[in-house]
């Protein structure tokens, strides 16, 4: 197992592919379609999609954290 200080490497890392994952999809479905090729167009949308979403959800979801605290009744 991973020592739980990389805990939050792992969570961007998991967060970011199923994120990317499934918006690379979308994405790419609503601007083509489903047209010959879909597969391979959608997967280099996704490599892309992840390169970019995991420095973002590594810096970004401890701001998002406490946003939400602050908003959010305790």
């Amino acid at each position: 197992m991973i020592p739980a200080k990389f805990y939050r490497y792992v969570f961007a890392f998991i967060m970011s592919a199923f994120m990317a994952f499934f918006m690379s999809f979308v994405l790419t479905y609503l601007n083509l379609g489903f047209v010959d090729g879909f597969v391979k167009i959608w997967l280099t949308a996704y490599i892309k999609a992840f390169m970019v979403a995991y420095p973002v959800i590594f810096f970004i979801a401890p701001l998002a954290a406490k946003i939400a605290q602050k908003i959010c009744n305790k």
